[in-house]
């Protein structure tokens, strides 16, 4: 028997955490992953067993993970009958292992899983609305509806619904079907995929919905527990992606919702009801603080580059660093000074983290230092006419810039330019 026969098994009875098997191979693999967004590959081995009880992912639905022999187990892939399970490390051919799934990871996954089947059945018997794909997504998941748009209140409609079924305590049972046999024709399937081996297997919820599916399922709508439809987004291609969490998400949703709303409760003074409001005002001032922030930056760089200009021994070269400003406030400053036989060099933003910077000069100065200066300041600028500017990662070296200006602005004075 064939691990895909194997998992068609156990994955009807998803109770089984622990199993024993043998190790069939065991090869040097790589494997890409994603971590916070970058990809990361990881070298370890591909490992197949005589059996095994750790899902592949499939059918929308992610993989199990879990141990075999102690050995953690990272991915779990179909090729063909087969299931691939990626280790860190090597085992040998013909060991005997001990395979320990992680069940809450797979409950979860089940409570999501057969969710979707409920809520794509009865979205097709109360509103004709086919379901097209779906993603089981980490925190919540999202079922496409082949519909453009959805009219007011037929999701509130459909939550209510599903919510009758899942208390109506309804069980859902798997059967294996050969694939000639003439109740396949009376399922709902999107069609099976081309590697496919072995009996049809059909997820039938009792006077519901029977669909052709390989994933884990609960075995009583009950234990889904409640499924909050959050709403709906457009989709693509006139699309509608329905977003739900099902079973034990919601648990988690309802926890971390009402730890927000009472911090944002603590934080604004009021209560839950009014936390919008609060939120709206406090935005509306911060606009006009940010407003009135901007014309006196303004004013200020004004009278920055009067100030200079007004003192007798002012010299040929000016710098500035403020914490608060932009590309304009620099501008300004270096534009009312004139750069002309002045070289300036000026940074807003953390004293020793990121910022902005501006050179601006004698252009065959700019052209020379300004590449040099970006170099200290970790960043990347470009300029033309006398002016070089652009981000800074760190003003850690902003003194370094600093002395380097000042030894080719003393050329200017000594007529080495």
């Amino acid at each position: 028997m064939n691990s895909q026969q194997m998992g068609q098994q156990h994955y009807t009875s998803s109770s089984s955490m622990h199993f024993d098997t043998c190790v069939v191979s065991c090869v040097p693999a790589e494997l890409t992953l994603e971590n916070n967004g970058k990809k990361e590959k990881l070298k370890g081995f591909n490992l197949k067993l005589k059996d095994t009880i750790l899902f592949p992912e499939g059918g929308g639905q992610p993989d199990d993970h879990g141990t075999v022999g102690g050995v953690p187990v990272l991915r779990v892939l179909r090729q063909g009958p087969e299931a691939v399970h990626f280790i860190s490390s090597a085992l040998e051919e013909g060991q005997e292992v001990h395979i320990k799934l992680d069940w809450e990871r797979r409950f979860d996954h089940m409570q999501q899983h057969s969710g979707q089947h409920l809520i794509t059945a009865l979205a097709d018997t109360m509103f004709g609305y086919k379901t097209t794909s779906w993603d089981l997504g980490r925190q919540r998941s999202s079922i496409e509806l082949d519909t453009a748009t959805v009219k007011p209140g037929e999701m509130e409609a459909l939550e209510v619904a599903v919510n009758e079924k899942i208390r109506a305590h309804i069980p859902v049972a798997v059967n294996l079907l050969s694939i000639d046999d003439p109740a396949v024709e009376k399922v709902r399937s999107r069609g099976l995929p081309d590697d496919h081996a072995g009996p049809i297997r059909i997820v039938d919820i009792e006077g519901v919905d029977a669909n052709m599916c390989c994933g884990t399922h609960v075995s009583n709508l009950s234990h889904l527990q409640v499924i909050k439809i959050l709403g709906t987004e457009k989709g693509k291609k006139n699309k509608t992606n329905l977003i739900f969490i099902a079973g034990n998400r919601v648990l988690k949703y309802a926890e971390k919702s009402y730890s927000i709303e009472k911090s944002l409760t603590g934080l604004l003074k009021t209560g839950a009801d009014e936390h919008v409001d609060a939120v709206d005002k406090l935005q509306k001032t911060v606009k006009r603080l940010q407003k009135s922030n901007l014309i006196i930056l303004r004013e200020m760089a004004v009278l920055i580059a009067q100030n200079f200009k007004n003192k007798p021994d002012r010299g040929n070269f000016f710098s500035l660093h403020n914490k608060d400003g932009d590309n304009e406030f620099m501008n300004i400053i270096a534009n009312e000074i004139g750069f002309q036989d002045t070289v300036i060099f000026l940074t807003v933003g953390e004293e020793k983290g990121a910022g902005l910077f501006l050179l601006a000069g004698p252009e065959n100065i700019v052209t020379e230092v300004g590449p040099r200066v970006s170099e200290l300041l970790q960043g990347k600028g470009a300029g033309k006419a006398g002016h070089y500017q652009g981000k800074a990662n760190s003003l850690v070296k902003r003194a370094e810039a600093e002395a380097l200006l000042k030894e080719h602005s003393c050329k200017l004075t000594a007529g080495e330019e």
